[in-house]
């Protein structure tokens, strides 16, 4: 999706997040160059200060001057389906928006760490890892960043016959669909974790394996979910607010009070409006919060009561039961899932190079 900004004020207590991005101080012209440390020989680093910088979706451009960032965007996975990129930004907080920018092409994206906000038409849609984004091509937007420490997102490019056949309209009807008219949506587990099985698992692209994923992955993305309730554009910005609150203090004992006092409302009030607007109470986003940055962590930790207790579970114990009620496996056998499919493209590629 659009590549926004994250919230990171605090920071952690704790050793994890090591394969996030990081403030970086860029060079000062913009640069395209390829990174000599990545195995991936598509990976492209871009580091400028902010004057001519990519649109996050591949085309037009952004404008800036006060602006450092680092970004990073990789593909994940290329195939007759389409096109997965990994989108990774550092910097400072961007407020106002940064100038306008657009892309060309319609795009499904899932942030998987930090909170941005996407100003798109006449809608400021708050970007978070509970959140899948429709993004429509050609259609103008800007971004901002609402605290400092950066954010990142699968970026899905699909051919637009197939998105239009998975909408079930035209394909010149898509832009009126009703998720790309309503920018953004709910993203349940099942998404959530096939969007973190790919980002850690190093299949071969054109492999039926990747291409069936890309497949399962739409469909998670466009399944049939109730629309949102109307809510005034005061308590969407209220909304927003709360959510990058919580985006930016997942290591920290968040309190309900804290975060009303942070929003400027009445610990009542903020309950009774965010489940009202989000279909659930706000505990629960939180918890599918640290839920969804365990499944970017857990490939790389050795301890998972230590990264239980940094993302706010009781123990070990609870952290197992809550994450597998949400995924429908355990955290060490999601770990080990990535590790073997790793290990197996090794072997396969080191087997390919001795018949050579």
């Amino acid at each position: 999706m659009p590549a926004r900004g994250a919230d990171a004020s605090r920071a952690p207590a704790t050793r994890i997040l090591s394969v996030l991005p990081r403030p970086v101080r860029p060079p000062k012209r913009l640069e395209w160059e390829e990174d000599p440390m990545s195995s991936q020989p598509s990976e492209r680093v871009i580091r400028a200060q902010m004057s001519a910088v990519p649109g996050r979706h591949g085309g037009g451009t952004c404008q800036a001057t006060t602006d450092e960032v680092s970004v990073t965007r990789t593909r994940v996975l290329e195939n007759g389906i389409g096109l997965v990129e990994s989108l990774r930004v550092a910097g400072p907080r961007t407020l106002p928006p940064r100038a306008e920018s657009f892309s060309p092409v319609f795009q499904i994206c899932l942030p998987y760490h930090g909170a941005f906000v996407w100003h798109v038409g006449h809608d400021d849609v708050v970007a978070d890892p509970n959140r899948v984004l429709f993004v429509a091509g050609g259609e103008g937007f800007r971004l901002s960043q609402p605290g400092d420490g950066g954010y990142a997102e699968l970026i899905v490019t699909v051919r637009p016959d197939l998105l239009a056949e998975l909408l079930g309209v035209p394909e010149p009807h898509v832009a009126r669909h009703a998720l790309f008219r309503r920018r953004s949506r709910s993203a349940e587990p099942v998404l959530q974790r096939l969007g973190m099985s790919c980002l850690h698992r190093h299949s071969r692209h054109d492999s039926p394996e990747g291409e069936e994923w890309l497949l399962d992955f739409l469909r998670a993305a466009v399944m049939a979910s109730p629309p949102p309730l109307e809510v005034s554009p005061s308590t969407r910005r209220l909304i927003g607010r709360a959510k990058t609150y919580l985006a930016a203090n997942l290591e920290a004992p968040v309190q309900l009070a804290h975060v009303a006092r942070a929003v400027g409302v009445s610990p009542a009030y903020l309950t009774t409006v965010f489940r009202r607007a989000e279909g659930r109470p706000l505990h629960q986003y939180l918890v599918q919060l640290r839920l969804a940055r365990a499944l970017v962590e857990l490939p790389h930790t050795t301890d998972l009561t230590e990264l239980a207790c940094a993302l706010g579970f009781a123990n070990h114990s609870h952290f197992t039961a809550v994450f597998r009620r949400a995924f429908g496996c355990t955290p060490s056998r999601f770990r080990e899932s990535t590790r073997r499919d790793r290990s197996a493209v090794v072997e396969t590629a080191g087997s390919t190079a001795m018949r050579w």
